[in-house]
C-alpha cells in the first residue's frame, strides 16, 4: 500500500516560494531529499518518524513543488535556506537527515550552522568521493536541455516512464532504483526544473564526476554524531563510499542495509526508522562550544581517532 500523501504547506522566503510537509511532535528532524526529488521521496518514513519527533520534509528550491527561479543553486545557498527556512518556522535546532544531493546540503549545513546542528544523518550521500552514474554526469553536457525536451514530450515520457517501472521489476539489483528513478525523469518536464536541476549539477558534478568532497573538513565531525546508511546494491553512488565516510570521520557509525539500493528509506522503511531513532536514541546532541572549533579549525585533528564500525545488517 502507498503511504498517504501529506499535507503541503507553503511559506515565501526572500520572494521565493518554498514548499515543505511538517507533521508530528518532539526533538526537530529535517529531511533533505536528493537530486530531482521532493519531499515525497521520504513518505515511507515521514509517519513512522512523526511518531517521536517534528519531522520537516521541504522542497528544496528548484524542486517539487518549490519555486524554480534563476537563482543561487549552490551547496552554500540550499543550506541558507534550510537556515531561514527553520527560523520561519521556530525550529532552532534539528537533526539533519540528508539523502544524495541532500547529504552534501546537510554536511554544508552542519558546517555553516554547527550552533544548530544536533546530529548528522547521510543516507546514500553525495560529496563523499568522485564515483557517480554516467546518468548524473551527463546532465553538465552541452545540448542537456534540448534533449532532455524531447525526451520529456507526452508520448515519449509516457513509454519512457512505464519502460523504467516495468525494468524495476526485475530480479536484478541493477534495476532496484529505476522505479524512482522514473519519477525524477517525469520531473524534467518542467523547464524550469531542468534548468534548475543542471544549475545544481554543474556546481558538483563535471564529466569526471563529483569534484565536492567532504574529506578536507571531515575532522569537524569530532564534535559531532554522524550516523551514515547506505544500500548495499546502490547503482547510483557506489556503497563503497560509505568506507570511505567511516575513514574521513572514524568516530561516525556506518550501515549498510543488504537487499537495498540508492533509496534504502524507501526499500525498508521500518528498519531504516529503526535505524535513526536508535542513533538519536543512544547520541547526545551535540553541543556547539566555539573555542573547541576554534581550535579544530586552527590545528586539525588533535589526536588519533577511532575507526568507524561499519556494521552490514543482514536481512533477519
Amino acid at each position: 500500500m502507498s503511504p498517504k500523501p501529506h499535507e503541503v504547506q507553503h511559506v515565501t522566503i526572500h520572494g521565493h516560494r518554498r514548499a515543505f510537509v511538517k507533521v508530528g511532535t518532539g526533538p526537530a528532524l529535517l529531511l533533505l531529499h536528493g537530486l530531482g526529488c521532493s519531499h515525497s521521496t521520504w513518505a515511507p518514513v515521514i509517519d513512522l518518524l512523526a511518531r517521536r519527533y517534528t519531522v520537516i520534509a521541504p522542497d528544496l528550491l528548484g524542486h517539487g513543488q518549490s519555486d524554480k527561479p534563476r537563482a543561487d543553486y549552490s551547496l552554500g545557498g540550499f543550506a541558507n535556506g534550510m537556515r531561514d527556512l527553520l527560523t520561519v518556522l521556530g525550529i532552532e535546532e534539528v537533526t539533519v537527515v540528508g539523502h544524495s544531493f541532500g547529504g552534501g546540503v546537510a554536511m554544508q549545513f552542519a558546517y555553516q550552522y554547527p550552533e544548530r546542528t544536533e546530529r548528522l544523518v547521510l543516507v546514500a550521500s553525495g560529496g563523499l568521493g568522485p564515483e557517480v552514474t554516467p546518468v548524473i554526469r551527463a546532465v553538465t553536457t552541452p545540448g542537456f536541455h534540448q534533449v532532455m525536451g524531447v525526451l520529456t514530450l507526452p508520448g515519449i515520457r509516457h513509454a519512457g516512464k512505464q519502460g523504467m517501472r516495468l525494468m524495476s521489476a526485475l530480479p536484478s539489483r541493477h534495476a532496484r532504483d529505476l522505479g524512482e528513478m522514473a519519477e525524477i525523469y517525469d520531473s524534467f518536464k518542467d523547464p524550469a526544473a531542468r534548468h534548475a536541476i543542471r544549475h545544481v549539477v554543474r556546481g558538483v558534478v563535471d564529466w569526471k564526476g563529483q569534484v565536492v568532497t567532504m574529506a578536507d573538513r571531515a575532522y569537524l565531525t569530532e564534535e559531532m554524531p554522524m550516523l551514515v546508511v547506505w544500500g548495499r546494491d546502490d547503482s547510483v553512488i557506489p556503497v563503497r563510499h560509505a568506507g570511505r565516510a567511516g575513514e574521513l570521520a572514524p568516530r561516525s557509525r556506518v550501515e549498510v542495509i543488504p537487499n537495498a539500493g540508492h533509496f534504502p528509506h524507501k526499500d525498508h522503511p521500518e528498519r531504516f526508522a529503526k535505524l535513526l531513532h536508535d542513533f538519536i536514541r543512544t547520541n547526545q546532541a551535540a553541543t556547539y562550544d566555539r573555542e573547541r572549533v576554534r581550535a579544530l579549525l586552527a590545528h586539525g585533528r588533535s589526536e588519533p581517532a577511532p575507526v568507524a564500525t561499519v556494521t552490514d545488517i543482514t536481512s533477519a
